[in-house]
């Protein structure tokens, strides 16, 4: 699914599924710099990221999984 990640002027990282008009904060991260790993986002939801390089610009739009449970 396609999901926008962005990072709001506090810093907090957030993503945005447009398909669910969904906003949630990452509450977790197993990579510290984002790419490649899996998230979880405030709701539970938990998504595989593409492996990107750590210096990529926000907002950016990619194509992640969700994992189930």
């Amino acid at each position: 699914m396609k999901i926008m990640i962005r990072k709001d002027s506090a810093g907090i990282l957030s993503a945005y599924v447009p398909k669910k008009d969904l906003e949630e904060p990452i509450v977790q991260m197993d990579k510290p710099d984002l790419w490649g790993g899996v998230i979880t986002l405030a709701n539970g939801w938990r998504l595989e990221l593409p492996d990107l390089a750590s210096d990529t610009r926000l907002p950016i739009t990619v194509e992640a999984r969700r994992l189930e449970g």
